[in-house]
């Protein structure tokens, strides 16, 4: 496997990591982060004014092009300094983009995707519920009723990041409750988050503290038929491979805050001082950052094989699904150790590894949870599915 980029990548890599030091510095970063439930728009508008909001876009619909492993390079460049706060990008690209841009109508497209790549519209994710966590089908009590021109809504979503300040909600419900296998039977939405009916409530939590994650309660809410994506009670075989190239991006922001720790690590033992030496000469901590190296390298080569892997349309799903594995439970093993090699400064809000692991403590977590894709993997691998 060649990790050499072509031309055209590495271009508009040396373009966004400039955009990132020039624009996004740590700093920065750690204030906004510190902002529970203010919402930073102007990092929003900061994409919106690089054009982040249009890659993966087409150019015929307002966006500015790029395939997948652009994407990747976009995501790993940002968590490098953002860390969790990315995922303020992310969200509108997986929810609009690559929703409405691989399975909405034309009519669709040509309505939502010139607004989300000029980052005038902003996306929220409604899959899970109160009750759900990883299970979505299975604890799924969001119902959807066809009703005239459309379909009543009634349920609660938790953990819908950005809903309250979101213009729509991909929202997943159950449409047919007659079905015999939980994947059958649900529906996916475009909801306009603002829609009465709609209560949307912010909730505390360990990091990403400024994006916001919501509990959202609807209540007969109304939605048209031209705001359904794909066919009706057919969305979660149209989702998955969705889901795949979620579990990409997430990749990628991990390998970018594996790439912030190991900076920072590195500045740190070339400056702080102990019993009369730097404290990267003693061994344990250049085993510690010898680590950190190896988890970057490896993740980077996974990454870039599942990227060029969904970029000729193979099929990937055990090997995306590994990546986020070992992804997220290195970047959060790297941050731990940066936090070790800190010591109390690592501990302090001054510094940006507490920062670092607590976002990355998240995507061990979510879209799926470490565990459960074990056995997606396991499963795929022949054995008896053990849920």
């Amino acid at each position: 496997m060649n990790l050499e980029l072509p031309e055209e990548h590495r271009a508009f890599r040396d373009m966004v990591e400039s955009f990132v030091a020039a624009e996004l510095p740590k700093d920065w970063a750690r204030e906004l982060e510190r902002r529970e439930h203010d919402y930073p728009f102007e990092l929003w508008d900061k994409f919106t004014k690089a054009g982040f909001h249009g890659l993966g876009i087409p150019e015929e619909y307002g966006g500015i092009g790029g395939d997948v492993l652009m994407q990747m390079i976009l995501a790993r460049s940002l968590a490098r300094t953002l860390g969790g706060l990315s995922w303020i990008w992310g969200l509108t690209s997986f929810a609009g983009m690559k929703s409405i841009g691989v399975y909405g109508t034309e009519e669709q497209k040509r309505r939502f995707l010139p607004d989300i790549a000029a980052g005038k519209l902003r996306a929220g994710i409604s899959f899970t519920e109160p009750g759900g966590g990883t299970d979505v089908l299975g604890a799924m009590r969001t119902y959807a009723t066809k009703v005239d021109g459309g379909w009543k809504i009634n349920g609660e979503k938790i953990w819908s990041s950005s809903a309250h300040v979101a213009d729509y909600l991909l929202l997943l419900a159950r449409s047919d409750r007659t079905v015999e296998k939980n994947h059958h039977g649900v529906t996916l939405f475009w909801v306009p988050a603002k829609a009465p009916g709609i209560t949307t409530t912010e909730l505390s939590k360990l990091g990403m503290r400024s994006i916001g994650s919501c509990l959202v309660h609807l209540e007969d809410v109304f939605v048209s038929d031209d705001l359904v994506l794909g066919e009706p009670h057919q969305a979660w075989r149209m989702l998955l491979p969705t889901l795949n190239n979620e579990r990409m991006m997430v990749s990628a922001f991990c390998l970018g805050i594996i790439d912030g720790v190991l900076e920072d690590a590195l500045d740190y033992a070339g400056q702080r001082k102990a019993y009369g030496k730097v404290i990267g000469q003693f061994q344990a901590i250049q085993h510690m950052i010898a680590e950190i190296k190896m988890a970057q390298y490896q993740v980077e080569c996974m990454l870039t094989d599942c990227a060029w892997k969904i970029a000729v349309g193979k099929d990937s799903l055990v090997e995306t699904t590994a990546l986020k594995v070992i992804a997220s439970d290195q970047a959060n093993r790297c941050a731990d150790i940066g936090l070790q090699i800190l010591g109390g400064m690592g501990y302090s809000a001054e510094t940006d590894m507490q920062r670092y692991w607590r976002d990355s403590r998240l995507w061990r977590i979510g879209p799926i949870t470490n565990e459960m894709a074990r056995n997606v993997i396991a499963e795929n691998l022949g054995l008896p599915r053990s849920f």
